[in-house]
Order: structure tokens, then C-alpha cells, then sequence
């Protein structure tokens, strides 16, 4: 069942990161720090995925993800341009970014069910 996990899981990050996440970014509408939290977060979400022994990895990406949630609500509603600004390209990275956010829960349920896995309470 870990493997099955940890595959699904790796399957859903580099879906998650590499499409939804990358789309969002593409415009350089959000600041630096949206992107460097975001990749910093993929990056431990690696680490955990590879180190299947680990708790306190694990424990991290899910910390991280929380923590983008909460920064990810603040970025796209501070940056969200006026309707006088907002063009295809703008509107795509915006709903791309939205769509993502709205997924983070699924993320950070996958990676619960695999803390649980590693012998988390």
C-alpha cells in the first residue's frame, strides 16, 4: 500500500507542480515569492517522496502545503488585476493559479494518508 501511495502521489505532484503550477506562473504577474514558495515546497515534496523512512520529511511538505494555501489566498487576491488590465493570457494564468489552489487540499490529503502510511498518528 506505500508504494501505491508514494507512486500516486509522485504521479500527482508532477502533474500538480509541473502543469497547474507552471501555468500560473507563466505571465509574471504574481511576485518571486509566490513561485520561490511554491518550488521551495516541491522541492521538500521530492525529498519526502524519495526518503521513505522519514516522518519528519513528510511532515514538512505537509507544513509547506498548508502554509502555500494560506500564501497562495493572499497572492492571487493582493495581485488580482482590475478587468481594465486583464487579458487572455493574464486571465489563463489567474484561473490556472485558482484551479491550483483549489487542489492543494487533495494534495495534502494524499500526503496525510501517507504520513499515516509511514507510522504517523
Amino acid at each position: 500500500m506505500q508504494t501505491n501511495c508514494a507512486c500516486l502521489l509522485s504521479m500527482w505532484a508532477v502533474f500538480f507542480f509541473l502543469f497547474l503550477f507552471g501555468r500560473g506562473c507563466m505571465n509574471y504577474m504574481f511576485p518571486a515569492s509566490y513561485a520561490w514558495g511554491n518550488f521551495s515546497v516541491l522541492a521538500v515534496g521530492i525529498w519526502a517522496i524519495v526518503q521513505r523512512d522519514s516522518l519528519d520529511a513528510i511532515m514538512m511538505f505537509l507544513t509547506g502545503l498548508l502554509l502555500t494555501v494560506l500564501t497562495d489566498v493572499i497572492h492571487i487576491s493582493v495581485f488580482y488585476p482590475t478587468n481594465k488590465y486583464l487579458t487572455d493570457l493574464k486571465r489563463f494564468s489567474i484561473g490556472m493559479a485558482i484551479f491550483s489552489l483549489l487542489l492543494k487540499p487533495v494534495s495534502c490529503y494524499l500526503v496525510y494518508q501517507m504520513y499515516r502510511e509511514r507510522g504517523g498518528e
